[in-house]
């Protein structure tokens, strides 16, 4: 399973909020539930959130086996 509860400190620890994700990087608020909840995104978002907070994909991400 992956997860993305290391995205939220990312954000944090940047400053960037959700609603900066949505308006500056075209993530939209679907996509943001879908994060909060660990259910599937697509690539081109994970693109996105890492060029949007300017880290690697394990700085937002985590897998965790079940």
């Amino acid at each position: 399973m992956i997860v993305f509860n290391r995205l939220w400190k990312a954000m944090e620890k940047k400053g960037i909020s959700t609603y900066q994700l949505r308006e500056q990087c075209g993530i939209d608020s679907k996509t943001i539930r879908r994060l909060r909840a660990n259910e599937n995104i697509e690539t081109k978002t994970l693109d996105k959130l890492c060029k949007a907070l300017s880290c690697k994909l394990e700085d937002i991400a985590e897998y965790r086996p079940k």
